[in-house]
């Protein structure tokens, strides 16, 4: 069996969007599940959408994720080079073009717009062009008198009238079209660039390609691509369309979702992995009944062959949570340098910001859920009072009034301030006073940070606090409690 050879080949049109990044990760997991090669290819013939700094990102993004090709504009494997403008630079496109008008299988094209223009028709309410071969007829003599005079001209597909034409998928089977269907389609436009299509059948080719992995908004045009094959007598590689990948609404998602793009996506506070393992699972099922799953094993548990056929929905609630699976594992120092920016713009004070750290670790989705867990530590928020009467504690305002006022001294005499010491000093009060521990943390959790809700327990809250604070809190719980 041939070794098996996938490319990714996205255009240098801005940020990497989750459908690219998707068909990266299967053109990459296909290759490395067979022990092949992954090679990147750059498609920049369309010269109107390139954007500046647009390569940069592509590099950027497969180099974050770990989609590491073997092959690619800077790793030569001997059939390069790998970007379309420097093929067309050598002229290769042109040189196949021709062999097709040689053997009858294309010609050249020299209608105005104009002309193209009134051959347009409304079809089911849809507006199509569909060319008539005019060009197909020219006398040789007129048509080397037009390519000597300099006309403008483009080369088409000579696609046959009569008959079907019939392309396998992996994952949608055969599709049959009847070839009086097929347009007879550009293959070098009037600047000379080779249109998508073509450039992607001689590129594939000659580059060896086994495996081909696109969107299926692509499957209308690949019947066009078995005729090209055929008629250079190539063979055709496997040919794998993935769903489409919609919003929560089932809409195609787009770049006003927000989420659409890889980069959009570190922004709002997803890490790699995450969003790598989730991007995987969006129109693939794999075997075992699991979620979580690192870049190598992805590798090995991916059988392109489970890639469903129905969309696949981009579920934000989802994806948050997985990303919180990934957070609560990842190591403290490498979490600690990734949330530190988020704890820095909402804390100012002079805290243990590596303890406030490893309070949220386990208790955040993605990185801005931060602030409004850790918020009470740089300034005591304005609160009810109604919150120091809990049920489930068995406290009312009167009682946490009471408690405040007698734990009040022991706090202020208590000089060692960890966790551990004043842990150990807020249970032998509670004991020597006959309260349950609840009955006490409670109001002091309460004084200290004003929310119901907190990333952590009173005597951690004390210790990150200091003394000082946490002694000026609780007596303001006092002065609010007793102005009632």
């Amino acid at each position: 069996m041939a070794r098996v050879r996938t490319r990714f080949a996205p255009s240098p049109t801005g940020r990497m969007h989750v459908g690219n990044l998707r068909t990266a990760l299967y053109t990459y997991l296909i290759a490395k599940h067979e022990g092949g090669d992954f090679i990147l290819r750059i498609e920049d013939t369309d010269q109107e959408r390139f954007q500046e700094g647009a390569l940069e990102i592509i590099y950027r993004t497969l180099k974050e994720t770990g989609l590491i090709h073997d092959e690619g504009p800077d790793k030569d494997g001997g059939v390069g080079p790998y970007i379309q403008s420097e093929r067309c630079a050598q002229g290769l496109y042109m040189k196949y073009a021709k062999q097709l008008i040689q053997q009858g299988d294309a010609y050249y094209c020299f209608c105005s717009k104009e002309r193209l223009e009134s051959l347009k028709q409304v079809v089911a309410g849809k507006e199509i062009s569909v060319y008539d071969k005019h060009c197909l007829h020219l006398p040789k003599e007129e048509i080397e008198r037009k390519l000597e005079a300099g006309e403008p001209y483009v080369i088409r597909m000579n696609m046959p009238t009569e008959g079907t034409t019939t392309f396998h998928d992996i994952i949608y089977g055969d599709i049959t079209v009847n070839n009086e269907e097929l347009d007879d389609m550009i293959l070098i436009k009037s600047d000379g660039f080779p249109t998508y299509n073509f450039a992607n059948v001689v590129d594939d080719h000659l580059m060896g390609i086994t495996h081909v992995v696109r969107g299926n908004e692509y499957l209308s045009s690949a019947p066009k691509y078995n005729r090209l094959y055929e008629a250079f007598g190539w063979e055709v590689p496997q040919y794998i369309h993935c769903p489409l990948i919609t919003n929560e609404e089932h809409k195609k998602l787009s770049k006003r979702s927000g989420h659409s793009s890889y980069e959009d996506l570190i922004a709002q506070g997803f890490v790699t992995e995450a969003v790598v393992n989730y991007v995987a699972l969006l129109g693939w099922s794999p075997a075992e009944d699991r979620e979580i799953y690192s870049l190598p094993e992805l590798v090995e548990a991916f059988d392109y062959r489970r890639i469903n056929k129905s969309p696949a929905v981009f579920d934000l609630v989802k994806l948050k949570w997985m990303n919180g699976e990934y957070l609560k594992a990842m190591d403290f120092d490498r979490f600690y340098s990734m949330a530190e920016p988020y704890i820095r713009q909402v804390i100012t004070k002079d805290l243990d910001l590596k303890k406030i750290a490893a309070m949220v670790k386990t208790r955040i989705e993605i990185f801005p859920d931060i602030a409004g867990h850790i918020d009470f530590f740089q300034e005591l928020p304005e609160y009810d009072t109604a919150m120091y009467a809990h049920k489930k504690m068995k406290t009312t305002k009167e009682s946490s009034l009471a408690v405040l006022k007698e734990l009040l001294p022991v706090l202020e005499e208590q000089e060692d301030y960890s966790n551990d010491a004043l842990y150990e000093r807020i249970l032998a009060f509670a004991k020597e006073k006959g309260y349950k521990n609840g009955y006490v943390m409670w109001p002091v959790r309460t004084a200290l940070s004003g929310k119901q809700m907190t990333p952590a327990g009173a005597t951690e809250i004390l210790e990150v606090l200091g003394k000082e604070e946490s002694l000026a809190r609780i007596r303001r719980g006092i002065a609010l409690l007793e102005a009632e």
